[in-house]
């Protein structure tokens, strides 16, 4: 009878294919088939069947109001529905099943149901869930989709052990972005000593996230920065698990494991049209799982990133010289139990803790007792920080994926064993361990005269070395094949150049970088002799050509013009900068080529080449609908932000602008060109120039007029970008022909008559969010006001353009906003107005 039933149902709908559910409740009698699907009950989550784009059919939930379609869970992600028919039912003992054509189940919820009479019902968290008919306490759901988690986490959901069950849920990555079987990659709690979670494959770990240590995960210090969103993890006698909840319902977050290998958190606002990515992991090389081996620790605000703590030396000196820490440190001299020291280490990712000892209800003091009288015990920390700190965790084993961050940014204290004569090397200033103050005094008396002698000496005799240099270089360059005279000039550069035969120069500087150094003729070779059949653009400094390697490898490569005075300096400032930048929104720079007359740089190929060539081209410009453009926004915001804040370095680009925005194959953008940037300090904010470089239009009031540049200049920049890509069109620059209004000016009045919308781009006024455009105009404004304190820093910047619950203010007088406003000021430095494009790199100099 069942087996005629399910025929009757797959045979109505073959012939009413039109007939929609809408509920969100399935019944033996009521099923689901491949033209149905459920609806929570206020319309966040549907289920149904879908196809990825391999002509299989899946049962699977996304979010009902989002396009593209975002899936959060897949039943039968490894037992497709290969036919053209399905349906999704109750079967004859009250499980979930997933019937194929031939009526075969292919995926069931395969659980001990006592009575028949259920239900599967699609909540409003995403929660599919198998309950008795007239039962909806969760407490006694049968079966639920919460704890068969698949490549998505959802808020509410739990990650990691369920005591009573014996079950650890995990995330699993989709194999690829149209096959959501089984992947490769898992993000799955380690329960053992004290908890964390691993991303890893079936033959190697990728990444640990630290334990948790009661307000975070050690080794993710951002997650104390999200504000709407709660993170819990519990560890009792029922659970050790991770989940996290949003505290704004108008907020969606989910956490995912990509088919990649990245995890990634992504927000999305109910007026966005995209989500956008919050955090991902491994975010930079000392994400990278025992990156510095044993006892050795990462520290990326450091070069090399990899450092030996005090007490302990490189295992392997080569290996260790030429970047690769993975043989770790040992001792520098053997222990002795009773009087062993302590190293206190600040702000650190702990080791991994898989075979560490943990009591929760000892205190530090206790905690260091113990560890000091076994002499096993390496080192030892508190379990939670909270509240001045709790719990003993200790490890008696190699300390391994330890990790050092800023002061702001994270971490814990650690405590580390070292021999007492290791601790005695560098003794405190005041004191020493046998109490005498004054041999204390007297020693580093004697080493800061003996440092600065040698320090002294070493300048002389470098200063010599460079004049000897100088003059020899002239009578020898003849004389030098391309390779050797492109290293003399990257060492007096201060680069040192990583070889493909890892031969590495014995002479360092402190702005030692690793790049590889391409042969003039392998790039010749590439771009078939810098042909223009091969030109993607050119600039200010000379053409970028399109090449490939021998090995097929696609590369972009920035030649500068032989009669650029500037472009050494550019060169050198490009490449100190983009090799210490890792950011999936800053353009790679793969390496380099100097020769006599010759300079290159090589990038990453980007297959859209810049921004400009299709933002401002009637024809191309229809290819960025909306969504791309706020895509883009929201992406060059990211990088920006990540050089004003969280690089290593604080960065002002000083040259932001359409044509210095690269777009890949999927249009993310990536800011490039940062011959004219600039590095700060960690406190600077602001610097003055007496050469003013940069881009007419893009150019911020107070570094134009008067030399001065800040992290507010970029914001200028960012907000007229922004403006042109709302409205397709370029902000003409400092001067305005016939006194007509500039792109800043034309934009004020729309803005202040209410006619906002008036300045969308013609090409996408067909479909597009008027909130999100309101809101990107509005900030684009509140970016390009006169006065740089009244400009919003970068950070703020985003966090406007991904939630419309937060208040903006009413922008103010944008800077070069009318024909006349700066007329006057600017009268003097008689420029030609036919000479002032806005896609032209000037420098002028002397600037006020």
């Amino acid at each position: 009878m069942k087996t005629i039933h399910h025929q009757t149902i797959i045979f109505m709908f073959m012939f009413f294919p039109c007939i929609v559910l809408a509920i969100d409740t399935i019944t033996s009698t009521k099923p689901l088939t491949i033209n149905q699907t459920l609806v929570s009950a206020t319309e966040i989550f549907e289920l149904g069947f879908f196809d990825p784009g391999n002509n299989n059919l899946y049962i699977g939930i996304w979010y009902k109001q989002i396009e593209p379609k975002t899936y959060v869970w897949v039943a039968n992600r490894d037992t497709p529905v290969t036919s053209s028919t399905g349906i999704l039912t109750i079967g004859e003992n009250g499980n979930i099943i997933v019937l194929n054509q031939a009526q075969t189940a292919v995926w069931t919820s395969n659980q001990s149901v006592s009575n028949a009479n259920t239900v599967a019902q699609l909540l409003d968290s995403g929660n599919f869930v198998l309950r008795m008919e007239n039962d909806e306490n969760p407490e006694n759901y049968i079966w639920q989709s919460f704890e068969n988690p698949t490549d998505t986490l959802l808020p509410g959901m739990k990650l990691g052990l369920d005591r009573k069950t014996d079950v650890n849920r995990f995330l699993r990555s989709w194999k690829a972005k149209t096959d959501p079987s089984s992947g490769d990659y898992n993000f799955k709690m380690n329960i053992d000593g004290l908890p964390e979670i691993f991303i890893s494959t079936d033959m190697k770990t990728v990444y640990r996230s630290g334990p948790w240590n009661g307000k975070r995960f050690s080794g993710v210090p951002e997650m104390k920065s999200v504000s709407v969103i709660e993170f819990d993890f519990e560890n009792n006698s029922n659970e050790i698990t991770y989940s996290f909840k949003v505290l704004n319902s108008s907020v969606y977050s989910r956490l995912i494991m990509s088919y990649s290998g990245t995890l990634e958190r992504y927000t999305w606002v109910r007026s966005s049209n995209m989500w956008s990515e919050y955090w991902f992991a491994p975010r930079d090389q000392c994400d990278g799982y025992r990156k510095c081996g044993p006892f050795g620790y990462c520290d990326a605000n450091d070069s090399p990133v990899c450092q030996c703590m005090k007490g302990f030396r490189p295992k392997n000196q080569q290996a260790w010289d030429l970047r690769d820490g993975s043989d770790g440190c040992v001792r520098n001299s053997e222990l002795d139990c009773g009087s062993d020291k302590f190293l206190p280490l600040k702000n650190m990712k702990l080791p991994e803790s898989s075979k560490a000892f943990v009591d929760q209800s000892m205190n530090l003091s206790r905690c260091a007792a113990i560890c000091k009288s076994n002499c096993s015990c390496t080192a030892y920390a508190n379990t939670d920080i909270t509240e001045g700190g709790s719990g003993c965790v200790m490890w008696a084993v190699d300390l391994f994926d330890m990790r050092q961050y800023a002061e702001s940014e994270g971490g814990q204290d650690l405590y580390v064993r070292v021999a007492v004569s290791d601790w005695d090397q560098t003794p405190t200033i005041g004191a020493s361990e046998n109490g005498s103050s004054n041999n204390v005094a007297k020693l580093i008396v004697a080493i800061t005269v003996g440092s600065c002698a040698v320090i002294t000496i070493l300048l002389l005799l470098f200063y010599l070395r460079r004049k000897k240099m100088q003059r020899l270089k002239n009578s020898s360059i003849n004389r030098k094949g391309p390779h050797e005279r492109s290293q003399d000039f990257l060492m007096s550069e201060g680069i040192n150049i990583v070889h493909s035969k890892k031969e590495y120069s014995s002479e360092t500087t402190t702005d030692d970088l690793e790049l590889p150094l391409f042969d003039f003729t392998t790039l010749t070779i590439a771009t078939n002799n810098f042909s223009d059949e091969n030109k993607l653009g050119q600039g200010g400094f000379g053409c970028v050509y399109k090449g490939i390697l021998i090995e097929g490898e696609i590369i972009a490569v920035k030649r500068l013009s032989r009669t650029s005075g500037q472009g050494v300096e550019e060169l050198r400032n490009e490449v100190r900068l983009i090799a210490k930048l890792q950011h999936r929104n800053l353009v790679r720079l793969l390496g380099c080529c100097i020769e006599v007359e010759e300079k290159l740089l090589v990038y990453e190929y980007m297959e859209n080449k810049s921004l400009n060539t299709i933002l401002f081209d009637k024809e191309k410009s229809g290819r960025l609908d909306w969504q791309k453009r706020f895509h883009i926004i929201s992406g060059i915001a990211r990088g920006l932000l990540y050089l004003h804040q969280d690089s290593r370095l604080r960065i002002i680009h000083r040259d932001l602008k359409a044509s210095n925005v690269l777009l890949d194959r999927e249009m993310n953008p990536k800011i490039s060109d940062f011959g004219m940037a600039r590095i700060f300090g960690g406190d600077q904010t602001e610097a003055e120039t007496k050469k003013v470089v940069g881009t007419h239009g893009y150019m911020s009031p107070e570094y134009a007029m008067d030399g001065l540049f800040s992290i507010k200049s970029d914001v200028f920049s960012f907000g007229v970008l922004m403006l042109e890509i709302v409205s397709g069109k370029k902000n003409r620059g400092f001067y305005y022909a016939n006194n007509q209004l500039n792109l800043l000016g034309h934009t004020w009045n729309l803005w202040t008559q209410g006619k906002a919308l008036e300045l969308v781009d013609e090409s996408i006024r067909t479909e597009f969010s008027k909130d999100e455009v309101l809101r990107c105009i509005q900030l684009g404004l509140l970016c390009v006001q006169e006065h740089a304190e009244d400009r919003p820093n970068m950070s703020k910047v985003l966090l406007m353009l991904s939630s419309d619950v937060v208040n903006m203010p009413q922008p103010k007088y944008p800077g070069f906003c009318l024909g006349k406003r700066h007329h006057d000021v600017e009268s003097s430095t008689k420029h030609d107005e036919s000479l002032t494009l806005n896609g032209v790199t000037v420098t002028i100099l002397d600037g006020r």
